[in-house]
């Protein structure tokens, strides 16, 4: 399969964690372990992460056993048609949009993927270095 999938951790504002990126043809459960696995021992105040349903099934079980945190999937009412916010799985795909207007990260240019997780954490701390010190009009 071609392409990448990108896992991002995000705090509850978008801003950015831990990111890890890997082949398309990995499931997206699998694709998280390693990530969540890297955060485990950085953030020791974490308890809860909200995910989309892609993340459900037995890797709930595996957080809570492996890191000790709560996985909590967060899913669209099953009622729903056509675009409705949904609380909490906006915060991912609104810091993926802001990574994306990154002309390198709008689409897969890189060679490897720790190269593609490089330019990643490099637009995130742009974008917080910018939001810490606005520039202002002349």
């Amino acid at each position: 399969m071609k392409g990448r999938k990108r896992h991002l951790v995000v705090d509850t504002i978008g801003l950015l964690l831990g990111v890890k990126v890997h082949s398309a043809g990995v499931q997206d459960r699998d694709g998280a372990k390693p990530l969540l696995v890297s955060l485990k021992d950085r953030f020791p105040r974490l308890k809860l992460l909200w995910a989309d349903g892609g993340y459900s099934g037995p890797l709930v079980d595996w957080v809570k056993a492996t890191c000790g945190w709560i996985l909590e999937i967060v899913s669209k009412p099953k009622d729903q048609k056509g675009f409705r916010v949904v609380p909490r799985r906006w915060v991912v795909e609104r810091t993926l949009a802001w990574i994306g207007k990154y002309r390198r990260l709008s689409k897969d240019y890189e060679a490897t993927t720790a190269s593609s997780e490089a330019t990643i954490y490099g637009a995130m701390i742009h974008l917080m270095v910018r939001r810490l010190c606005p520039s202002k009009p002349p």
